[in-house]
């Protein structure tokens, strides 16, 4: 698991928890070991989390009383709700729930007159979803190599049923009607190249990083496809 997701998941199991919270209990439903939970603890609080207790008694998450309450105008409430409805159109069952997670916990962080607006929107969309986009490689994967910046080892069918296999630098994906899409940096060809996930039949991790080429690469890619280079 990401680092990031990892703490996300930790603070999320501190505010649902009944306090004080064990460590072991934490580690157990954050799926690490006490060690590593710790760690993660240490960390939260490096970063400005108010995490009162100790290994042996337990913890606490103490909100700061200081910050304001979440708020949102209502059009801004209209979008958020639209823009998760929409995540259906990726055909991205993993993404979707996602979408649908994060925008419960805003909502439970609303006023209440704002988390009634959010419950009652009148923004809708009817557009039927498409097939889920039929996949043998993991997408979580995926987008793990993009997020971390790990190089892959792809074995990779063309549209016109050639295979072949390369270490490619995955940089993001993205979805449109019916089709899922990977960018990637090739070193077979040393150029840029959009795979259609369909098309990636095996994907396993290198061991290699290409930190801190992704955002440099993309803004290259971004260029080219201004000026007509890229496809």
């Amino acid at each position: 698991m990401a680092r990031p997701d990892r703490l996300m998941r930790l603070m999320d199991a501190l505010r649902r928890l009944p306090a004080p919270v064990t460590a072991e209990r934490l580690a157990a439903r954050t799926g690490v070991s006490r060690r590593q939970l710790y760690r993660d603890i240490a960390t939260l609080r490096a970063g400005g989390a108010l995490i009162d207790g100790e290994a042996g008694v337990g913890y606490r998450l103490t909100e700061d009383p200081a910050l304001p309450p979440q708020s949102f105008s209502r059009l801004e409430i209209e979008a958020l709700v639209l823009a998760v409805g929409e995540l259906r159109l990726t055909g991205d069952a993993a993404l979707e729930e996602a979408g649908r997670t994060a925008l419960a916990r805003i909502i439970a962080t609303l006023p209440d007159a704002q988390s009634r607006q959010a419950m009652h929107t009148v923004l809708r969309t009817f557009r039927p979803p498409p097939a889920p986009v039929e996949t043998s490689v993991d997408m979580g994967l995926l987008r793990r190599a993009c997020w971390e910046e790990l190089a892959l080892d792809v074995a990779y069918r063309d549209l016109r049923g050639r295979r072949t296999r390369r270490e490619v630098w995955p940089l993001g994906i993205s979805y449109a009607a019916g089709t899922l899409k990977v960018l990637v940096w090739c070193r077979l060809r040393e150029d840029w190249r959009q795979f259609h996930a369909a098309g990636i039949e095996e994907a396993r991790p290198t061991g290699r990083s290409f930190r801190p080429r992704r955002v440099a690469l993309l803004r290259d890619y971004a260029a080219a496809r201004a000026s007509g280079g890229a496809g």
